[in-house]
């Protein structure tokens, strides 16, 4: 099967690493290391914010997306969005 090269998600930088890192069970306590660890991955990731709108657009409500945690992303829905260019 073929896959669009242009597409956002094969150039993250979250795509060799364990999918569960991004999945912690919270984000305080012990989960706050992995939360850290994962975001860590984000910070150097070339289409952060394309993964960050995603989760946004698609009202994703758990694991970590453009270095944001849940309780981020919920504060993010609520407030005004720029508009972007299609």
């Amino acid at each position: 099967m073929e896959y669009d090269v242009t597409d956002w998600r094969h150039r993250a930088a979250c795509q060799d690493e364990d999918p569960e890192l991004f999945f912690p069970v919270s984000d305080i306590g012990p989960g706050a290391r992995q939360v850290a660890e994962a975001k860590a991955v984000c910070a150097r990731c070339p289409v952060r914010a394309q993964c960050l709108n995603y989760a946004l657009d698609n009202a994703l409500d758990h694991g970590i997306f453009g270095g944001t945690t849940e309780r981020e992303r919920r504060k993010l829905s609520r407030a005004p969005r720029p508009s972007r260019a299609a």
